[in-house]
């Protein structure tokens, strides 16, 4: 459990309506529920005129139609994406070619590492292999326009490709799922990397926003609070992996079913990525080991 984890899900945001959360940022929430998405995938109107749109959200007309009514009669100047997974980037074709806006984000949907031989992806179906921005962002480029500064700041872990944008004006950040108040963010091999996620969680913990929007739910206040928590509860997970390894569980599952108490049998599939993610990091630092590369269906062993 994630107990030690200050969540916030009180949330009342209602899909398809208009919400203005700060003088330069308006939300519209997606009509897409679930025990990964929450209420819904959040799409950010940043400015005002000529503004901002970040992460469009799954194709869903509906949601599409209350994106481009909420920003009638204004220029959308950029579109920008936090990652490829298919409740953020599906709907930017559909906005671009309502807007003619440019496209940004960090790169194309990739995975954390190559693949090992006879691995699948677990997540597969789940990236948007499809999307290509028009403008490729480096780690610290700007996209601005009238009042509004957005700063690229590469967040890899939940996702390869995964980029957050701090809006310099309001000094806040736009998280994406790196950093979420409702919930932990998924971190599954070979989409995620959990090594990937703790050094961006570390190095947005080393930044001055002082609120984060993210991709789902409301928003993240007392941000260094809240990720210090998340930071911690991971160095939790790993411990308690490597107390069930040392006690002679050997298989994912087997680990999973110690650790994780009431979990959502919807949400079993997912916990045992999340442990894989914890494996993988601690063969690489040689904590654990295991014969050949880690696997979804390996045996692991005290180093």
């Amino acid at each position: 459990m994630a107990d030690d984890i200050p969540f916030e899900r009180d949330d009342d945001a209602v899909p398809g309506r208009v919400e203005t959360l700060s003088p330069l940022i308006r939300r519209v929430l997606c009509p897409n529920p679930g025990p990964f998405t929450f209420k819904g995938t959040v799409t950010y109107i940043v400015g005002h005129g000529r503004v901002a749109i970040v992460d469009p959200g799954p194709d869903n007309a509906a949601h599409v139609a209350a994106v481009l009514e909420a920003v009638m009669g204004e220029t959308v100047e950029a579109i920008l994406v936090t990652h490829t997974h298919r409740d953020h980037s599906p709907a930017t074709p559909a906005v671009k070619a309502a807007t003619g806006a440019t496209v940004y984000a960090e790169g194309p949907h990739r995975a954390a590492r190559p693949l090992n031989l006879g691995e699948t992806n677990a997540l597969d179906a789940s990236g948007d292999k499809d999307f290509i921005p028009d403008v490729a962002l480096a780690d610290g480029a700007v996209v601005s326009g009238p009042g509004w500064t957005l700063e690229g700041v590469f967040t890899p872990g939940h996702c390869a490709n995964h980029m957050a944008f701090a809006l310099r004006e309001e000094n806040s950040l736009l998280s994406g799922d790196h950093v979420m108040a409702w919930s932990t963010s998924i971190v599954a091999p070979p989409d995620g990397s959990m090594g990937d996620y703790m050094a961006s969680l570390e190095k947005l913990r080393a930044r001055s926003e002082a609120i984060f929007w993210p991709g789902h739910g409301g928003a993240v206040h007392e941000p260094q609070r809240f990720m210090r928590a998340l930071a911690h509860h991971r160095l939790q997970r790993e411990a308690s992996i490597m107390r069930r390894i040392g006690a002679g569980d050997r298989a994912i599952p087997a680990i999973v079913a110690a650790i994780y108490e009431g979990l959502d049998p919807r949400l079993t599939g997912a916990a045992g990525l999340s442990v894989f993610a914890h494996l993988e990091d601690l063969v690489g630092r040689g904590l654990v080991t295991t014969d050949g590369p880690p696997a979804l269906d390996g045996l692991f062993r005290p180093a």
